[in-house]
């Protein structure tokens, strides 16, 4: 299946805080590269489904990885 300019596909709205339905925007070789959420019309990268870590997640690892221990799961 080809994506074309204007398919809907899902993705985290990182506005919105969840997953909702997107339009492409942007292709790039046949992918999309950008997406608008069709809840807040917010455009951002194509994040294909994926929950970006918090800052706190990001803390936690940054700090392990400095202490030269494995991260912890909160």
């Amino acid at each position: 299946m080809s994506l074309r300019l204007g398919d809907e596909l899902d993705d985290y709205c990182i506005k919105c805080k969840r997953l909702a339905n997107h339009v492409i925007v942007s292709l790039v070789d046949g992918a999309a590269a950008k997406v608008r959420c069709s809840s807040c019309y917010a455009d951002h990268n194509y994040l294909h489904e994926v929950v970006p870590p918090t800052k706190k997640e990001l803390k936690l690892a940054a700090d392990a990885l400095a202490a030269g221990t494995p991260p912890v799961e909160p």
